[in-house]
């Protein structure tokens, strides 16, 4: 009988193969990443919180509120970004910075695509069945003005301007809901002003550096117009700022030694801003700008100490005197 010799076949390596797909998966966790923007969290940890300047006492309830409101605002950005995302893919790809977003890249499939904004759209459902606070309308609000902003808005000069800014007043409007603070009507003018300003410096630059096809609505601009834009918001936003400060800012003590003291801070660094848009032709990532400019982050952050210091001063002086017999 003759011998049959049994060969076991040793089964196919993957190694190769499985390490492509893992890192395929890798990228596509990470562009979904990218499709919320993080850079841009920073708006929301910024401005939500603006209304605490206006708590005369903070709380530990006050903080989680407001804690909750910026964590919504990003869910809800990270929504509105992944519409608009999908409705312009078409004009990000001429756009130099643009086309190498995840959807205009076409690196990410449908599926993966509707599952994403489908734990995106449950988590904000979720949040807001646990909401710390009754009112939450501003994000509703801010929902449904970028929804109509994707959906036409964005395409009229001047008005899809002011819908952008428009969202930035919800955020601290939010924010005085959260902590049932009544609304500082000059400091909302201000904030408005303020991004309006940041968002005229952008257009002026994707006017000069990248051109109208990626942006029909630049179309209705000029670069002469957007600088009569420019200094006029820059004006708006030092007045509203200041009047803030003279009548509505908890500051009744000391009130004009803050005036004084703001006054060149707040002038240096809309002086700044103006530099940089019109003289080094930037200006067109105001996230970036804001983060990265030496100058802007020394004025900013002098400004807020040096009324830190003249705050805690007074308060201890008081407190001297006090004690005085």
């Amino acid at each position: 009988m003759d011998s049959v010799n049994v060969v076991w076949e040793q089964p196919t390596k993957r190694e190769q193969p499985t390490e492509r797909e893992r890192a395929g998966v890798r990228r596509q966790v990470m562009d979904l990443f990218q499709l919320a923007r993080p850079a841009h969290w920073i708006k929301n940890v910024l401005v939500v919180p603006i209304a605490l300047v206006d708590l005369e006492v903070w709380s530990w309830s006050a903080l989680e509120r407001v804690a909750w409101s910026i964590v919504a605002f990003t869910l809800a950005a990270a929504v509105v970004y992944l519409v608009n995302d999908l409705v312009d893919r078409r004009l990000d790809r001429l756009h130099s910075g643009k086309s190498r977003r995840p959807i205009a890249a076409g690196r990410l499939s449908v599926t993966a695509l509707v599952l994403y904004g489908a734990v995106l759209t449950g988590g904000l459902g979720l949040l807001f069945a646990f909401a710390p606070h009754g009112s939450s309308w501003p994000i509703l609000g801010y929902l449904g003005l970028n929804l109509a902003y994707t959906a036409g808005l964005k395409h009229v000069p001047l008005i899809e301007m002011g819908a952008i800014s428009g969202g930035f007043v919800l955020r601290v409007v939010q924010g005085y809901l959260a902590t049932d603070v009544a609304a500082s009507s000059w400091m909302l003018i201000a904030v408005f002003s303020g991004s309006l300003l940041l968002i005229l410096g952008k257009r002026r630059y994707e006017l000069v550096e990248v051109g109208v096809e990626h942006r029909p609505s630049l179309r209705g601009y000029s670069l002469e117009f957007l600088n009569h834009l420019l200094l006029l918001a820059s004006v708006l936003c030092l007045a509203a700022t200041l009047t803030y400060l003279a009548t509505e800012a908890p500051i009744a003590p000391y009130r004009q030694e803050v005036l004084l003291i703001s006054l060149p801070f707040v002038l240096y660094t809309l002086f700044r801003y103006l530099q940089v848009v019109l003289v080094q032709k930037e200006g067109g990532d105001p996230v970036r700008l804001l983060l990265r400019d030496r100058a802007l982050i020394v004025s900013i952050g002098s400004w807020v100490c040096a009324i830190g210091a003249l705050v805690l001063v007074t308060k201890v002086n008081s407190i001297h005197a006090i004690r005085l017999p």
